[in-house]
């Protein structure tokens, strides 16, 4: 197995994890408050890993084509955020992360649009299956 397999793996683990643990760390206080206190341990933890990781001659390599994309991402990552932390609060684990899984079939598209990546019948029978779940468990 490829190691980029072994690694989405890996996050799928911990985002499975992220969304309960987010769900109790909760429990007394606003979406907005819990949103804003995990952010500040994100920030920690990834920019430790960073000084961990990086070789300092990397970051002399940042372009503004570098910069304008990892903006793009992060403002999107906190509109995101924002909305999965409002729906976290309010409705149940299972529910909002398999909704928020559906990005799955937003960045396939997104992917070929602006990235220009084959859309093969796996993705396609893929991406109907996931919408297909969607609409099973948003359904009430």
């Amino acid at each position: 197995m490829e190691k980029w397999i072994v690694f989405a793996f890996i996050s799928m683990f911990f985002a499975g994890f992220t969304s309960v643990i987010a769900k109790a760390g909760l429990a007394g206080i606003s979406g907005e408050l819990g949103l804003a206190v995990r952010t500040v341990f994100v920030f920690g933890f990834v920019i430790l890993f960073a000084l961990y990781a990086v070789p300092r001659e990397e970051v002399g390599r940042l372009s503004s084509h570098n910069l304008l994309w990892l903006g793009a991402s992060g403002a999107t990552t906190a509109a995101s955020w924002v909305f999965y932390y409002k729906a976290l609060k309010a409705g149940d684990v299972a529910t909002v992360a398999l909704i928020d899984k559906g990005s799955v079939v937003v960045a396939m598209l997104l992917a070929w649009l602006v990235l220009g990546e084959a859309i093969t019948w796996r993705l396609i029978a893929g991406a109907s299956l996931i919408v297909a779940g969607l609409l099973v468990i948003a359904k009430r």
